[in-house]
């Protein structure tokens, strides 16, 4: 779910702090984990009353807005150029506007719980492209392990073994590409907006802005105006942009410069654990073996993914 258009690799990592701040740390790290965890089941209840276009323009129209007052808080103005809003607007369609609706749309017919699990894919996603989209980024024996073992997760999600019975083939395809859409987002910006020297709420303001933009065009022109006001599923939208998108940004970039981008990542593979336990418990969504364990595989497929090798050390003469 992540959102932030600052690569990772210009980001310094804060040096160590006393006890007090580490149990901050944490903590802003598990609510950042349930606030994304949950935002699946709001996804879910927001389309019960409304179109899934509706439900992902308001959720950035929330999310916007609190980016918007945390610039004037923090006096940050916009970036300037109209290369560097191009970009953004690229970036925009693809780690917000294209993965919000399709994991809206995704969710008309399959399971939070599985769309949860869905977007665990995206770090194996991430380490596919990166083997012909990122020359510096070579992969190791453990990596290619990791996305092997990640995909077979995946196939035991689906059943693959008995047909993928029971489950909605475009409903997971359109949560697949979703999950797709954000590592083609991240590999974009490492290309095109490293080294802009704006601040990462400046950027972040922008694209969120941007992608409002967007689907403020395309809503009217699929969907028609609700007869009734649903005030739940309302609700839920307000709380899926205003704390899934607006804080959450706010938390992730916030923990990314305290302890590192390794560190906070590791967000990721709580996401469908919370998102599965919430579908179950508060919606009721059945549950198969083969989810949890399927869940499972995808996560330390995933985890491996992203190993590095260790530095090797040079020898002293």
């Amino acid at each position: 779910m992540s959102t932030v258009t600052t690569p990772a690799d210009r980001v310094t990592t804060a040096p160590s702090a006393p006890h007090r701040r580490r149990l901050d740390w944490h903590l802003r790290f598990a609510t950042l984990s349930l606030i994304w965890g949950f935002s699946f089941l709001l996804i879910k209840v927001g389309t019960e009353g409304y179109a899934p276009f509706q439900v992902t323009l308001g959720r950035l129209v929330f999310g916007t807005a609190v980016l918007a007052a945390a610039m004037a808080v923090r006096r940050e103005r916009l970036p300037r150029g109209a290369r560097t809003w191009g970009h953004l607007a690229v970036a925009a369609f693809l780690l917000n506007a294209l993965p919000f609706s399709l994991f809206a749309y995704a969710e008309l017919t399959i399971p939070s719980t599985l769309a949860g699990i869905c977007n665990a894919t995206s770090p194996l996603w991430g380490m596919a492209l990166s083997l012909v989209a990122l020359s510096e980024d070579r992969p190791t024996r453990v990596r290619v392990a990791g996305l092997g073992l990640g995909f077979l997760g995946v196939l035991t999600v689906l059943g693959a073994w008995q047909g993928f019975h029971g489950l909605d083939a475009t409903g997971t395809a359109l949560a697949l590409l979703a999950s797709l859409s954000y590592p083609i987002g991240w590999i974009y910006v490492r290309r095109t907006l490293a080294g802009t020297g704006h601040s990462h709420l400046s950027m972040t303001g922008a694209q969120l802005l941007l992608a409002t933009v967007q689907l403020a065009v395309v809503t009217p022109l699929f969907t028609t105006l609700p007869t009734r006001v649903s005030v739940v599923p309302l609700l839920a939208i307000a709380a899926l942009g205003a704390l899934g998108t607006g804080l959450a940004v706010l938390l992730q970039y916030g923990l990314v410069a305290e302890v590192g981008p390794t560190t906070a990542q590791m967000v990721t593979y709580f996401i469908p654990v919370i998102a599965t336990a919430a579908g179950v418990a508060l919606l009721g969504e059945a549950l198969a073996w083969s989810t949890p364990v399927g869940a499972v595989i995808v996560l330390t497929g995933a985890a491996l993914t992203q190993a590095r090798p260790k530095p090797r050390k040079v020898a002293q003469s």
